[in-house]
C-alpha cells in the first residue's frame, strides 16, 4: 500500500509523529519526496534491522523498569516500530509494557514521565471537557478511562494510573491489532488520597484530595457525554476504578453508551476460559464444582456473575448456580447473616455460620476451585494448598492477582503443595515448573486475550452496546483454542505467539452475538471474519510515494 506524500506532513514534522515516523526506514525516494533529505543518516534500514537493534540495545539494560522506559520513549517516536518489537516478541514484551512491570512503572511515573500520550482531565476543566477533547488530533473509536483510584493491586496512584490505559491501548493493537491511531487514553484527575503522592515533588497530577459525591458523578456525566458527542460511536473502557465507583458506573451507563468494564468482565471471561479448561482435563461441568474466591470486589463478582450466566446457560437455575459461588472477604466469608453487604455481594451471600478465615472456609466448604483476586500476597499459602490437595485428586488453584507481589501464589508453590496435580492459572506470569521429571508451564489469565479481540470485534460492527453474552462467546472461543498439547503441560490458556490468531476468532464470535442482538449499526456481511479483518492493523512499513 502506498500513501500519497501530499497527504501527510514532511521534514521534522512528520519525523516527530509517531504514527507516521519510520526513522532511518525511510527509503532514498521518500526522503526525497518528503523533505528528509540530510535530517537522517544516510543508510537506509529495514524495520527488520531496526527492530534487531532495539533488542540487543534493550536486553542489555539491567532491569524491567528501565525496559519499560526504553519501550515507551520507542513508542513514542515510532510507533510502527514498537508494534512490531512487541508483536514478534509479545512472550518477551508484553511483562515489560504491562503486567508486572506496569505496576512498578505506575508508581514511578511521575519520576520516568518524559513525553505526553493521551489526555489527562482534571476536575478543574468541567464545563470544557469537550473543548479539551477536540484537542485529540485523530478520531477516536476506542477510549480506555481510569481515574486512578485503585490501580492493579496497589490502590490509589492518582494521576499516575495513566499509565494503565496507555498499556491496555498497547495490547489492544499488539495482541488484536486495533489501530494506533484510533485509540485513545484518558486520565480523569480528581485528586489522590495517597499522601505519599501528595507529597512527592514529581507527582503529576492535582495536589489535592479525591473528590467525591455529586461533584465526581456529574464531572464523569459530563466526560461520558463530551466523548460520545466529539467521537460518535466511541467504545468507553472503564479501567481501575475503585469498587464503590466501578459497579454502578457500569450499571448507569452500560445500557446507554458502548461501555465495559474490564476489570469486572474482562477478568471474568479469561477466568471463565481457563475454568472450562481446567474442567476439560477434569471430565466435569461447571455446575459440579464448588467455586470459593478470596475477594469480594469488582473481579471476584465479575466472574461470579459470568459463571453463573455460563451455568444457566447449561440448564441450571440462577438460584442454584449462584449457590455454587462462595466469597470471602477481609471479614471472611460472605454469609446471608452479615449485615451491610454492598450490592454486589449479596447475591453471593448464603446461609451458613460465620468463618472467620480462607484457610476455614476451604476447610467448611470443601471447594473444588479457590479463586484469588484480592491482591492478598501469600494468601494461598502451604496450608491452604495443601488441604485443596486433600480435598480433591485435581484441585483448581486460580492465583489472579497482579502484580507478581500481590500473587496469592507462585506456580511452583501451588504444582509442589499439590504433588503436581493443581489446575493453576495466574495473574502474572511465573516460569515453567519441573515437578518430579514433568514440566508443567503455567499461563498468565491475562484479560489481553479477551478485550482486545472483544474491542475488534465491536469496532468491525459499530456495536452500540457490549453485553454480557459477547464475554460469554469470546470466553468459549478462547477455551476451543487451548490445544491437547497446551492441557498436557498444564496450560489453561494458549501461548502468547497465537493471541492475534486468537483475537480474530473472538472478534467473529463477538460480532455474531452483535448482529445476533441487532446491537450493530453496520449491515450484516457475507463474509463476516472478512470484514474483522478488514480492520486489523499490520506494523509493518508502508511506502509514503
Amino acid at each position: 500500500m502506498k500513501i500519497s506524500p501530499s497527504t501527510i506532513a514532511h521534514g521534522m514534522a512528520l519525523l516527530q509523529d509517531p504514527l507516521l515516523n519510520k526513522g532511518t526506514a525511510f527509503t532514498e525516494v521518500e526522503r526525497d519526496a518528503l523533505g528528509l533529505r540530510g535530517l537522517l543518516p544516510p543508510h537506509v534500514q529495514t524495520q527488520e534491522e531496526q527492530v534487531a537493534r532495539f533488542l540487543v540495545n534493550m536486553r542489555r539494560l539491567p532491569n524491567p523498569l528501565d525496559k519499560f522506559i526504553a519501550l515507551s520513549g520507542l513508542h513514542d517516536r515510532n510507533e510502527g516500530l514498537f508494534f512490531r518489537v512487541v508483536c514478534d516478541n509479545l512472550d518477551e514484551i508484553m511483562p515489560l509494557i504491562y503486567t508486572p512491570t506496569v505496576g512498578l512503572a505506575c508508581q514511578r511515573f511521575g519520576h520516568i514521565f518524559q513525553r505526553h500520550r493521551g489526555l489527562f482531565i482534571s476536575i478543574h476543566d468541567r464545563g470544557r471537557i469537550s473543548e479539551i477533547l477536540r484537542n485529540w488530533p485523530h478520531k477516536a473509536s476506542i477510549i480506555v478511562v481510569t481515574d486512578g483510584e485503585r490501580i492493579l493491586g496497589l490502590g490509589d496512584l492518582g494521576a499516575n494510573g495513566m499509565g494503565i490505559p496507555v498499556g491496555k491501548l498497547s495490547l489492544y493493537t499488539a495482541c488484536a491489532g486495533v489501530d494506533p491511531a484510533i485509540c485513545l487514553p484518558i486520565t480523569l484527575d480528581v485528586g489522590t488520597n495517597n499522601e505519599e503522592l501528595l507529597a512527592d515533588p514529581y507527582y503529576v497530577g492535582l495536589r489535592r484530595h479525591r473528590v467525591t459525591g455529586e461533584i465526581y458523578d456529574d464531572f464523569v456525566d459530563e466526560f461520558i457525554n463530551a466523548a460520545r458527542q466529539v467521537f460518535p460511536n466511541v467504545i468507553i473502557q472503564f479501567e481501575d476504578f475503585a469498587n464503590h465507583n466501578a459497579f454502578r458506573l457500569l450499571e448507569q451507563y452500560r445500557n446507554q453508551i458502548c461501555t465495559f468494564n474490564d476489570d469486572i468482565q474482562g477478568t471474568a471471561a479469561v477466568a471463565l476460559a481457563a475454568m472450562l479448561s481446567a474442567l476439560q482435563v477434569k471430565g466435569t461441568q461447571l455446575a459440579d464444582e464448588t467455586f470459593l474466591f478470596l475477594g469480594a470486589g469488582e473481579a471476584a463478582t465479575g466472574i461470579a456473575d459470568l459463571l453463573v450466566a455460563a451455568m444457566v446457560a447449561q440448564g441450571l437455575t440462577p438460584e442454584l448456580a449462584r449457590q455454587r459461588c462462595w466469597l470471602v472477604d477481609s471479614k471472611g466469608l460472605v454469609v446471608q447473616s452479615r449485615s451491610g453487604l454492598a450490592a454486589q455481594k449479596q447475591p453471593y451471600a448464603h446461609a451458613h455460620a460465620e468463618v472467620d478465615s480462607f484457610l476455614a472456609a476451604v476447610q467448611a466448604l470443601r471447594p473444588t476451585a479457590i479463586i484469588g483476586v484480592a491482591a492478598v500476597g501469600g494468601a494461598f499459602n502451604t496450608e491452604v494448598l495443601q488441604t485443596m490437595a486433600e480435598i480433591n485428586p485435581q484441585p483448581i488453584v486460580f492465583a489472579l492477582s497482579n502484580p507478581t507481589s500481590k500473587a496469592e501464589c507462585t506456580a511452583e508453590e501451588a504444582y509442589t503443595a499439590t504433588q503436581g496435580r493443581a489446575l493453576f492459572a495466574c495473574g502474572s506470569p511465573f516460569d515453567p515448573v519441573v515437578y518430579q521429571g514433568n514440566t508443567l508451564v503455567p499461563r498468565q489469565g491475562n484479560n489481553a486475550y479477551i478485550f482486545p479481540g472483544l474491542g475488534l470485534g465491536a469496532i468491525s460492527c459499530g456495536a452500540k452496546h457490549i453485553t454480557d453474552e459477547m464475554f460469554l462467546a469470546a470466553a468459549h472461543t478462547l477455551a476451543a483454542s487451548v490445544t491437547p498439547e497446551d492441557l498436557a503441560q498444564g496450560s489453561l490458556l494458549p501461548p502468547l505467539t497465537r493471541v492475534r490468531e486468537v483475537s480474530v476468532q473472538i472478534a467473529v464470535a463477538v460480532a455474531e452475538v452483535i448482529f445476533e442482538q441487532g446491537l450493530a449499526s453496520k449491515s450484516r456481511p457475507e463474509d463476516l471474519p472478512a470484514l474483522v479483518r478488514a480492520h486489523v492493523y499490520d506494523p509493518r512499513y508502508v511506502s509514503y510515494v
